[in-house]
């Protein structure tokens, strides 16, 4: 007899289905009783007061500055700041419909439109109020937002949390009722599917966020680790120490794939730069294999790979042939653009962000702090933009993926890194931008307060920072021009007078030099403006913007460029040299017959502690009074001292990054470090804080993770191998095959 079918399974109480994973997400782990949704607590009605106070008296000041809008009395005012709330809530429905279809560009257009067209509206039909133009409207809603800022700031209230207010009251009230309960010893069970939130702290080193925990500074993270829920441990980001390297190893584990931030293609006759979207998409299709850590269902917001996620947001290397999927992502930029007073806000913020960095950047000057850097032009607007406008866009976009469920969500915040290149690492301004992001997780915990899933909240850094004046600085020349000219000057083999080169065009050479330059700063704005922009454009380009001092760095894979005798690029305190007139890497002895001065000149300069150069024997790391020999027979003996003792760390781990470095597909001729002068690296770009190679904290990346999450090793060398662990995780947590 044949055995009856089980009885179907019950379909859950407040079953949903999510647009993302297409998965029945139980939402029985809310209150038993229904109505604790929509009763107000007294919390939720003090904190709808103080938003109201504040637009009413940002109201009020619009009013009473603007010509052309006037009140007859103290009541129209209020009853217009309800109105304002209630009309933009009204419409953000059809405006996600629209959005949907016309992409995020449209958001934000008919966002503020509507912004605007509330405050117009509430002024023109409200008995006691007149406005005269939509302008005096505009400019209404402007001082609102500014008034509102200042009253938030003054109040101390989370500078993350304004962006999702309505689901932060939601979440708090949770919390409150899971803590009642536990009270009462009636604890609610939570029987909601876990998942995983992974925040990239961009460039915050392990010993840095202690030192920020034990200042005060970042509380939410200091009450993780105290409740004992999070523990935080240090990995080992190898050289090279950047942020694509390490995201392609933390989203893919496939750091192996990056030689370094820009790097010279002799298949191509090019160099190859990861911030440009042509480029990201190319790198990420030849190393991706489908299995990312986003690869199931998860979501990839602001990094630079997407670790093959079905759906990304401002990510680099989805930016080109992703036209139709960023007008269907359209809507989740409108809770950002479209809330009252939100984008507003930001963009008084934003202002505010730029004038604090002038001033901080005059305070450093009038004090004699040292080193410092000249911090003017684009970076005040970068500035502003990272820390306030892309800060608050990519809170919003993780609350939007996670109010739908997403099991796996990856987002990286670039605002410490942004500020600690100019600054320091340590400088006030630096640490202080750590209470904005620590702010942020303290949102997105509240945020899970209410999620559909139970997030398990993984924050993890790329890399980290290390302090010193720049190689020019301290040289008195550019990285660049001194290695043309040791290529054009007739120092001796040992290099005595390489202290004494000075970079001429008389002494320069005729070989044409392809020089690094800046622009790394510029990435997460082209994303943005890529995202929002390309699909309304013409030709449905991303967007390269920001100052390039790279020859034709612009060129689109596949098109030819004309090319230099070497390439010289700077990652840091890592430089690399290429010879581009040849496919076939040159050893040392070649080398030395073409330019006999190089190696010698590089190696004995003050400022440099390292050259890792290929020869017969295997690679070698030459300093100025010895070498190492990384490889072969002879791999760890040394003749004379010991170029790697000079990074403060262990010399072994030193010689293995230097010889995976220096095997890395694509990778340079010449591989230099530079010294250190008291603890302090000195970086051969513009940057007073860098990493990318060795020296000082700038390897020493953290992880700071949920106590339940048992680690599979106590110490991570390379991002690869925190990767494997996230994976690993996913799996524990039934969130991967």
């Amino acid at each position: 007899m044949a055995a009856s079918a089980p009885p179907p399974e019950p379909r859950p109480r407040f079953a949903r289905r999510n647009p993302l994973t297409e998965d029945r997400i139980t939402r029985n782990h809310m209150p038993r009783n229904r109505l604790t949704r929509i009763t107000p607590t007294l919390a939720d009605l003090w904190d709808a007061a103080g938003t109201l106070t504040a637009a009413v008296l940002g109201l009020s000041v619009g009013i009473a500055v603007v010509e052309g809008v006037s009140a007859t009395n103290a009541w129209s005012v209020v009853v217009a700041a309800l109105a304002v709330a209630i009309l933009t809530w009204l419409l953000a429905a059809p405006l996600r419909l629209v959005a949907n279809w016309l992409g995020g560009v449209v958001a934000f257009v008919l966002g503020l439109a509507v912004q605007v067209t509330a405050v117009w509206a509430s002024l023109r039909y409200l008995p006691g109020l007149l406005v005269t133009s939509w302008w005096a409207a505009a400019w209404v809603l402007l001082i609102t937002a500014i008034v509102v800022a200042a009253v938030s700031w003054l109040s101390g209230s989370n500078d993350a949390g304004y962006v999702v207010s309505d689901v932060m009251r939601r979440g708090k009230r949770q919390a409150a009722l899971r803590q009642l309960a536990a009270r009462r010893g009636k604890p609610l069970p939570d029987t909601r599917p876990p998942g995983l939130l992974v925040v990239i702290l961009d460039g915050l080193a392990e010993p840095v966020l202690r030192q920020a925990i034990e200042g005060g500074l970042t509380p939410t993270m200091a009450s993780w680790l105290d409740s004992g829920s999070h523990e935080l441990t240090q990995w080992w980001a190898q050289v090279p120490a950047t942020t694509p390297a390490s995201t392609a190893g933390l989203l893919h584990g496939k750091a192996d794939a990056i030689p370094a931030f820009r790097w010279w293609d002799p298949t191509q006759q090019r160099l190859v730069v990861t911030n440009h979207p042509w480029d990201a998409a190319q790198i990420e299709e030849a190393f991706s294999d489908g299995e990312g850590l986003l690869a199931h269902d998860g979501v990839a917001i602001s990094t630079v790979f997407s670790g093959d996620a079905p759906t990304s947001m401002l990510v680099m290397s989805r930016t080109i042939g992703n036209s139709r999927g960023s007008r269907r992502a359209g809507a989740v930029y409108v809770r950002f653009f479209t809330r009252p007073l939100v984008f507003t806000r930001a963009f008084v913020l934003t202002i505010g962000e730029m004038v604090k960095e002038i001033y901080q950047a005059r305070l450093a000057r009038v004090r004699g702090v040292e080193p410092r850097i000249s911090r003017g032009g684009w970076y005040v607007l970068l500035r502003g933009i990272t820390n306030v406008t892309l800060r608050g866009l990519n809170t919003s976009l993780v609350a939007e993926h996670m109010e739908r469920g997403a099991p796996t969500i990856a987002v990286d915040f670039v605002d410490y890194d942004e500020i600690a290149h100019h600054a320091g690492p340590l400088r006030p301004e630096s640490l202080r931008s750590l209470e904005g992001l620590d702010a942020v997780l303290r949102t997105l915990a509240t945020v899970g307060e209410v999620a559909p899933r139970d997030y398990r909240i993984v924050v993890v850094s790329d890399h980290g920072q290390a302090l010193g004046a720049t190689f020019e600085q301290v040289a008195g020349v550019t990285f660049s021009d001194l290695v043309k000219a040791l290529m054009a000057a007739g120092t001796s083999p040992t290099g005595d007078t390489s202290g004494s080169v000075q970079a001429t065009p008389e002494r320069a050479g005729d070989g044409d030099v392809l020089a690094s330059g800046g622009g790394e700063d510029w990435g997460p704005i082209n994303t943005l403006l890529s995202q929002v922009l390309a699909p309304m454009r013409p030709d449905r380009q991303p967007i390269v913007s920001g100052p390039e001092r790279l020859k034709q760095t612009t060129a689109k894979p596949g098109q030819a460029r004309e090319v230099g005798d070497i390439a010289v690029i700077a990652s840091g305190n890592l430089g690399l040299i290429w010879f581009t007139h040849t496919d076939d890497r040159l050893l040392l002895d070649r080398i030395q017959q073409l330019w006999p001065n190089l190696v010698a000149g590089l190696a004995a300069h003050p400022a440099i502690a390292a050259v890792v150069v290929d020869s017969a024997n295997g690679l070698l790391a030459v300093g100025s009074h010895g070498v190492r020999h990384l490889e072969g027979e002879r791999a760890g003996e040394i003749d004379g001292d010991d170029p790697l003792t000079a990074f403060g760390i262990d010399p072994a781990q030193a010689a293995r990054d230097l010889a995976r470095a220096a095997r890395l597909p694509n990778t340079g001729d010449l591989l230099v470090i530079s010294g250190m002068t008291r603890g302090r690296v000195h970086a051969f770009e513009h940057q007073v804080g860098s990493h990318g190679g060795l020296g000082g904290d700038q390897n020493r990346s953290m992880l700071l993770h949920p106590a339940e999450l048992v680690r599979a090793h106590e110490e991570y060398v390379g991002s690869d191998a925190v990767f494997h662990q996230l994976r690993a995780w996913q799996r524990e947590l039934g969130l991967r095959p």
